[in-house]
């Protein structure tokens, strides 16, 4: 077979995953097509239209394999600035010489210009544009809709809200508000409902079904009125046959003004550093292990975002929310991206009419809660944790831009930043002289096969560029040992790229280590911190909690070790199938025996990545094998197991024992190794104990009951019935 009928047979296979996930994404992609639009105070449909034009162009020209297009959180703010400024007609324009610089920036290669900003100075325009959305659609979520001057004035005036909502007069306006509230509750809490049959729907499709249903029970069950005001339900949708004969006219009139430009500019910067970011952050999560053409996709991103400005929507960025979703839900390609845009074509082609039954502060409460997690407290808190001057940067560029405008505040960011590293660095002649550094040496070791970079002077996040070149030219499957022990100076936006790389090089097996940094000092323990070289390296004693002393017990009665600490080698879990769409952040509270062939262990790990993600914890156990093992997967079958067979994901049946077919859900490649695997004891045991969820990865197992963590009960019922496993596989 030749490799273009191998790649055909490949595309063919995955499709059904793909069509699948498509599905899903958009239906998370429907209600937020349409709120961000809105609150860009751009029609409805600008948003659909943004979504489906990307899509397509997208997933056919792009250099992504697994990412989604749209419109993004990030564009809204100034684009808003942009509508008020100049009219929704010359906003059309506006967007269109966006897209033409975004795709001038991909023929120039600028894939690196996410890299040329500070971590915490992005940080910071992200919760800005955060509260730029939740402070101005807040207000319409509890039906109170205002018009301000600026973005501080909406924040101000949120508690003016929250008490007009008990002064209304108008019914209509307080069922509209509990609307809002209810759907921004939804949003807040059904993610927490870690229920595989839910999760299916995402939290915003819910809401627009739960809205579209309480409005046809009002009119058919009930026979009454929407109770809910006019003012505040969605309106401006067409009716398919509308949409082509009602394409805007963009109005090129202001192009030689500056208002003009200076709207361009900042819906290209902030295009440009969303989809880089987003890209970036996927690529992390993929788990076929690819690396995007960024370039390639920012030419796509810029052609997709012409069309769209000249159909009536607004820029095209890479997301980095649904893109999650698609990873998760199992896509392989770029096809998922074109579905996704296909299936909100059907959406809007049959159920328009519905969907203007939607009230708008339910589609608000979706981006109040959007807003939240840009601006959440615990992003702040992260980033003081990896180190006060961090804060400093983090603030100075959210209240620049809430007062000034976006492309003001990251350049505000930028100017605190190096004002900080020369403040840090205690010498003039040290920052000035090798800011165009670091000096970068790197090798190939003979005997090892391995590489080697030497980094020297200064390193920070205007030349941090020049250590990436050396990075990605290296196999990421390679063993990398980076020396800063002649670097007098290393930022925090470094320690976190460096970070990053680990991560994918021990994905892809490869190992990826720093050295050199013992006696550079930090201001905090984060492994992000910003290091100069000083010494007084300190270390805190760590104090046991309740649990921890439990456990301590439970190990000694075990005849197990234990250990509170994190555990810095987690590479006894990458090959684990439920780890590929994963980030593990830590290992720690560790049972285990002397050779650590049998241990249990608390784990906590990410899905998704910026305000997609969700950090999880749960307790496994990891048991070592001297026999090889078959790759498989076990876990109680149900609902959503059998809507997997329709994708593609085949359940393997084991002869003579229907129950256990019926019961488990088993999958794997190699299905006549599984099977003589499973043999009657096996098999007897698995129906006769509770049920976990089980991985083989060929030389150990992984299992673990639900995504939390365990009781100490549970621990022990974990330890016996892994101890009894191990046996039964052994006899």
């Amino acid at each position: 077979m030749t490799p273009k009928q191998n790649k055909l047979t490949r595309f063919l296979s995955t499709l059904p995953k793909n069509i699948f996930s498509g599905l899903v994404v958009s239906l998370i992609a429907l209600p937020l097509g349409l709120g961000l639009a809105m609150a860009s105070d751009a029609p409805p449909i600008a948003g659909i239209i943004t979504a489906v034009v990307g899509g397509v162009l997208v997933s056919l020209l792009g250099g992504s394999h697994v990412t989604i297009t749209g419109p993004g959180n990030g564009m809204v703010g100034v684009l808003l600035v942009a509508v008020t400024t100049l009219g929704l007609e010359a906003t059309y324009a506006a967007v269109i010489c966006s897209g033409g610089l975004v795709l001038l920036l991909g023929f120039l290669r600028m894939g690196k210009l996410a890299d040329f900003f500070p971590s915490s100075a992005i940080q910071g325009m992200l919760a800005a544009i955060g509260l730029i959305i939740l402070g101005k659609q807040f207000h319409v979520m509890l039906g109170n809709k205002i018009s301000r001057e600026s973005s501080i004035d909406y924040i101000v005036e949120i508690p003016v809200s929250i008490l007009s909502v008990f002064r209304q007069d108008s019914m209509s306006l307080v069922y509209a508000a509990i609307a809002g509230l209810l759907s921004l509750l939804i949003m807040a809490y059904y993610p927490k409902l870690r229920n595989k049959y839910l999760q299916l729907i995402p939290a915003p499709m819910w809401i627009v079904i739960l809205s579209i249903g309480f409005s046809y029970f009002m009119e058919l069950v009930v026979q009454a009125p929407n109770p809910i005001h006019p003012d505040y339900m969605i309106s401006g949708i067409p009716m398919p046959a509308e949409i082509l004969s009602q394409l805007p006219t963009p109005d090129f009139s202001s192009i030689s003004g500056l208002p003009f430009w200076i709207s361009v500019l900042g819906l290209t910067l902030i295009a440009s550093i969303e989809s880089l970011l987003s890209i970036k952050a996927v690529d992390k999560l993929d788990p076929q292990r690819r690396r995007s053409n960024v370039n390639k996709d920012l030419k796509a991103l810029g052609l997709a975002t012409i069309g769209s400005g000249f159909m009536g929507g607004i820029n095209v960025v890479t997301v980095i929310a649904r893109s999650s979703v698609n990873v998760n839900n199992g896509a392989t390609n770029r096809s998922s991206n074109l579905f996704h845009a296909l299936f909100l074509t059907a959406f809007i082609l049959l159920f328009s009419t519905q969907l203007t039954r939607i009230p708008l502060p339910a589609l608000m409460a979706i981006l109040v809660f959007t807003g939240y997690k840009l601006a959440s407290p615990a992003n702040i808190q992260k980033i003081f944790n990896v180190g006060k001057e961090q804060l400093l940067i983090f603030f100075t560029t959210l209240f620049v831009t809430l007062y000034v405008d976006l492309i003001v505040g990251i350049l505000a960011g930028v100017v605190m930043t190096l004002i900080i590293h020369l403040f840090v660095a205690r010498s003039i002649s040290l920052f000035f002289r090798n800011l165009p550094k670091p000096n970068v040496l790197m090798y190939k070791e003979m005997d090892s096969g391995g590489y080697y970079v030497s980094v020297k002077h200064f390193c920070s996040f205007l030349n941090y560029f020049k250590l990436k070149q050396k990075l990605d030219i290296i196999p990421e499957d390679s063993d990398l040992v980076v020396d800063f022990s002649l670097c007098e100076f290393v930022d925090h936006t470094v320690m976190e790229n460096l970070h990053s790389y680990q991560n994918i090089f021990a994905r892809r097996g490869g190992n990826f280590e720093v050295i050199g940094l013992d006696l550079h000092d930090t201001e905090s323990e984060h492994p992000f911190a910003l290091r100069r070289l000083l010494p007084g390296f300190q270390f805190i004693e760590k104090n046991l909690t309740k649990r921890q002393t439990t456990l301590r017990d439970v190990a000694e009665d075990y005849q197990l070790n234990y250990a509170f600490e994190s555990v810095e080698d987690v590479r006894f879990l990458d090959d684990f199938l439920f780890f590929r769409t994963k980030q593990i952040q830590r290992v720690y509270n560790q049972l285990f025996n002397d050779i650590e062939s049998f241990r249990i262990f608390d784990l906590s790990f990410s899905e998704g990545a910026f305000i997609a993600r969700k950090e999880v914890r749960t307790t496994m156990l990891h048991i070592e094998l001297e026999q090889e093992l078959p790759v498989f997967t076990l876990d109680r079958e149900g609902f959503l197991e059998k809507v997997y067979a329709f994708a593609g994901f085949k359940d393997i049946p084991i002869d003579n024992h229907s129950d256990f077919s019926n019961r488990f859900y088993l999958l794997g490649e190699d299905e006549a190794s599984i099977k003589k695997f499973f043999t009657d004891d096996l098999v007897h045991f698995f129906e006769s104990n509770p049920y976990y969820h089980i991985e083989s990865n060929g030389h150990s197992l992984l299992l673990f009951g639900k995504e939390r963590l365990a009781g100490i009960k549970e621990i022990k019922a974990m330890l016996d019935f892994g101890k009894r496993l191990k046996d039964v596989i052994n006899t």
